[in-house]
């Protein structure tokens, strides 16, 4: 009867463990993961230890990040953030995606802090198909519920809660309720996998494109001097900086501080270096514009 008593007693805790390990996001089944406030993961809170051949098994690389790094560290400031209102016209709306790059953009109604949802691309589309025609835009009825997040917030709890609702932009808010910055899922991710490009961005193993004769699309990891050597001149002295070796830390000593999406930092040669993307710890992307002595 002992024996059995146990068995039973094994294979209840056994269901009790995968009805916990089920009842997680993807997230954190994927990362071992959620971490709770005392630094334990979901797994050692619920008494789950996982080991392989004898080795147990530690999150690796960025995956502290989750209960480390909080989502005012990553969100994109209120400044940068790209939004429209309520009332905007079909037209301009579409022009908004397709300057912006953009798939979501935050709705509001007066301000930015009165938000209402936000507008996916792809309902659009959908919707109106591709072209500025004049049909009336029934924006609020292709709105798309937003999240909102304290500044405090560990992204591991944001990112659990989105993947949970499927809800894959948020707001942080201030103590007052107003709007301090917008985070996207993939940023949150990036915190954790690294950075993420997709079709859109400028392919890994090729640092800049040539968009127009003079004007480079350029990725903020593009080593200084071999686009030193693309367009014939010296952007830094390296006897008085030997550690700037990229295209973004030199756009970060040109103009001591970590640019903003849109901003441009001009080089005494005449060159203009424009922001295309950026996050408040760092450049991504930026567009570099020769002055036209320069261009061939």
């Amino acid at each position: 009867m002992g024996d059995t008593s146990d068995g039973s007693s094994s294979a209840a805790q056994s269901a009790q463990v995968e009805e916990t390990k089920q009842g997680q996001g993807f997230f954190a089944r994927l990362f071992g993961t959620y971490i709770s406030a005392n630094g334990q993961s979901a797994d050692q809170a619920n008494g789950i230890h996982l080991e392989t051949n004898g080795h147990s098994l530690s999150p690796a690389g960025g995956i502290s990040n989750l209960n480390r790094v909080r989502v005012e560290d990553v969100a994109v400031p209120r400044a940068d953030i790209v939004s429209v209102s309520e009332d905007i016209e079909l037209d301009a709306l579409v022009n908004t995606f397709r300057e912006s790059g953009l798939t979501r953009l935050p709705v509001f109604n007066e301000t930015l802090d009165t938000p209402l949802g936000f507008a996916h691309l792809k309902d659009l589309a959908l919707r109106h198909g591709f072209a500025c025609d004049d049909a009336t835009l029934d924006l609020r009825g292709m709105l798309r519920p937003l999240l909102f997040a304290p500044p405090s917030m560990p992204i591991g709890v944001l990112l659990q809660k989105m993947q949970t609702e499927r809800i894959h932009m948020a707001l942080v808010i201030d103590e007052y309720g107003g709007v301090d910055g917008l985070v996207t899922i993939e940023d949150l991710i990036e915190q954790v996998v690294g950075e993420i490009e997709d079709e859109h961005d400028i392919e890994e193993d090729q640092f800049w494109t040539l968009e127009s004769p003079g004007v480079y699309l350029c990725l903020a990891k593009t080593p200084l001097d071999e686009f030193e050597a693309e367009i014939g001149i010296t952007l830094l002295d390296r006897t008085e900086d030997d550690e700037t070796g990229s295209l973004g830390g030199l756009v970060f000593v040109l103009g001591r501080h970590v640019p903003a999406r849109g901003e441009v930092i001009k080089h005494e040669s005449g060159i203009e270096f424009e922001v295309l993307e950026a996050d408040p710890r760092r450049i991504k992307r930026m567009r570099v514009v020769l002055p036209s002595n320069m261009v061939d």
